[in-house]
């Protein structure tokens, strides 16, 4: 079948001599599950890749099995690496939404975060709603830790210190430093500050 494929859609050189098969993997589910993902038909699917109806139809009905070069021409018509497409888990098993009471809270009192998630393990980033008090701060020991973290004020001010600099911010400004730095969050304003921030590693 793979080797009809080839001489049928490969005339143009899709599939060079000795070119491996996508094997072993149910190709045409996942690319079914991959189309229906980004709500495409396979009629828009092929347009976008440059194929014909009957090539997507057949993938996805494992009735031919795509050279390697042919299987990468078909995903062109997707924002998707070969390789993230043979071993991404389509169907998420972790959780993906929360609720804004599903946060988790971990510090409370003036400065208030909330993690997005119950923990960050086997996680590369960690994203919190940030809120502090007026005159609140994260106090007097500036905080040092490995990994870079940024951020955005949502309203109120920050008083930010980053090393040697210090930095009033307001609603749309933002940072991004080396965590490394020693760094001050700070609210001197009469009103609650808020701030949506994301560091790497995670550092709760």
């Amino acid at each position: 079948m793979a080797g009809d494929f080839r001489r049928a859609h490969g005339a143009g050189g899709e599939a060079g001599a000795g070119e491996g098969e996508a094997e072993g993997q149910d190709i045409g589910a996942r690319l079914r599950e991959l189309r229906k993902m980004y709500g495409l038909s396979q009629r828009e699917l092929a347009k976008r890749a440059g194929v014909t109806n009957g090539t997507i139809s057949l993938i996805e009905q494992n009735r031919i099995s795509p050279s390697i070069g042919s299987l990468k021409k078909v995903l062109g018509g997707f924002p998707i690496s070969i390789a993230d497409f043979l071993t991404l888990d389509l169907k998420p098993r972790a959780k993906v939404f929360y609720a804004a009471k599903e946060l988790r809270e971990i510090a409370g009192g003036d400065v208030s975060f909330r993690l997005v998630g119950r923990d960050t393990r086997g996680r590369a980033i960690q994203m919190m709603h940030e809120r502090y008090k007026p005159g609140a701060d994260t106090g007097e020991e500036m905080l040092s830790h490995a990994g870079e973290e940024c951020g955005i004020v949502i309203s109120g001010v920050l008083q930010l210190t980053v090393g040697g600099e210090v930095r009033r911010l307001v609603p749309g400004d933002a940072y991004y430093f080396d965590s490394r730095l020693p760094h001050r969050f700070h609210n001197p304003g009469t009103v609650d500050c808020v701030i949506v921030s994301a560091c790497t590693p995670p550092s709760f």
